[in-house]
């Protein structure tokens, strides 16, 4: 967190409302929550504001709407750290989450890019779900490793809209050797109801369900100086493995055992050198094209299987 940065924000919102806070003030509370107490910074932020709220007699509700407007923002103009905005957008996809503090955590995208979100779980908002467009109103921007994300708390709102949005999203490319095929490759079931992918049976949003059984490779490139994650979809994996959806069931079905799909697919594609192109989400490419690629020496690619595995 930038806490000058932050603390200027917040200054200036309260500015908007006649109520002129001293910086070093907000400054030296913002710091002691987040480097002493170690508190997130989005809920550091909260707990400020709040405490400043009391201590003028400013409700929650004319501070975030009223005299104050949250300004709604395109995703891509969302690279001020501790701004407030409000995003509307698509849910583009959710990740599995073991955080017990979070709720859920994604991608929203819009006509300009994407971005992720967070959701506390202490924010009691409603869960979203994929293809679906909301209003995220009142939403906190951090920046994180160079990165910029939107987190929302106790102080946002969700709402579900109709508009139709489409995200945008560039086509990159990467060439290099596939060193790692992470878990949650190869067979695996999905909710019937989100898509999303199952975690032991059951779906983060609709709980136990009977899961569809689907083909995808979460696979790691290394081009000796780049190392780039990838999510390599049925229809490819079909191809590239040379194995059908129904052989890999019947193979799961023989073995009692669904890794022997992922295995199966690790002999006939790590170490190999290809070149994907798709979009980019995240850290993720979602690869629509993979080629055989210009292979290098078989020194390198043994160099590079060594460095993956030696990271796993």
């Amino acid at each position: 967190m930038n806490i000058k940065a932050t603390a200027e924000n917040i200054r200036n919102k309260f500015i908007e409302l006649d109520v002129d806070i001293p910086l070093e003030e907000i400054e030296e509370r913002l710091n002691k929550l987040v480097t002493k107490f170690k508190v997130p910074e989005d809920e550091a932020q909260r707990s400020v504001v709040n405490y400043f709220l009391k201590e003028h007699n400013i409700s929650k509700n004319k501070f975030y709407s009223g005299q104050f407007e949250v300004q709604q923002m395109s995703i891509d103009e969302l690279n001020e750290d501790g701004k407030w905005v409000t995003v509307k957008g698509k849910i583009a996809q959710l990740w599995e989450n073991s955080h017990e503090s979070i709720s859920q955590v994604g991608l929203i995208g819009d006509e300009t890019g994407v971005i992720k979100f967070t959701k506390w779980k202490n924010a009691d908002l409603p869960d979203v779900e994929e293809g679906k467009n909301y209003l995220f109103k009142n939403v906190v921007v951090n920046e994180w490793n160079d990165k910029f994300q939107i987190n929302l708390n106790r102080t946002s709102s969700i709402e579900e809209i109709e508009d139709e949005i489409e995200i945008g999203t560039s086509t990159v490319s990467f060439t290099g050797a596939m060193v790692d095929i992470q878990v949650g490759s190869g067979l695996i079931k999905r909710c019937p109801e989100c898509n999303r992918a199952l975690t032991k049976g059951a779906c983060t949003e609709h709980g136990k369900v009977e899961g569809v059984y689907d083909l995808r490779i979460k696979a790691v490139f290394d081009n000796g100086s780049t190392v780039q994650e990838a999510i390599i979809g049925r229809k490819l994996t079909e191809q590239l493995a040379d194995i059908t959806l129904d052989n890999a069931i019947a193979m799961a079905a023989d073995a009692l055992d669904q890794g022997v799909v992922m295995e199966h697919i690790k002999g006939k594609l790590n170490g190999r050198y290809y070149s994907i192109s798709g979009s980019k989400m995240d850290r993720y490419i979602l690869v629509d094209e993979i080629t055989k690629g210009s292979k290098p020496d078989i020194g390198m690619i043994d160099e590079l299987v060594a460095r993956a595995e030696a990271v796993v």
